[in-house]
């Protein structure tokens, strides 16, 4: 998969918290990312502090896409 250089981050940051979506109902529908786990990730991943702000923006994005997504799935 090809990611522009400028996403590259907010990806590696989305793929790195695919294991943490919230679950809501008898059905288990993810609901969105646990943000709690957030700084975990970024820190692991190495992001420096000064873009955390960008990255997360651009993971609330990918985030409500995900579940756009999987919401058509069902």
């Amino acid at each position: 998969m090809a990611v522009w250089p400028d996403n590259v981050m907010a990806v590696n940051t989305l793929m790195a918290m695919s294991t943490q979506w919230r679950t809501a109902g008898m059905a288990g529908d993810a609901v969105g990312l646990d943000y709690g786990a957030l700084p975990t990730v970024l820190r692991m991943g190495g992001v420096p502090r000064k873009d955390w702000p960008a990255v997360f923006d651009d993971l609330r994005v990918m985030e409500e896409a995900a579940l756009v997504a999987m919401r058509r799935v069902k």
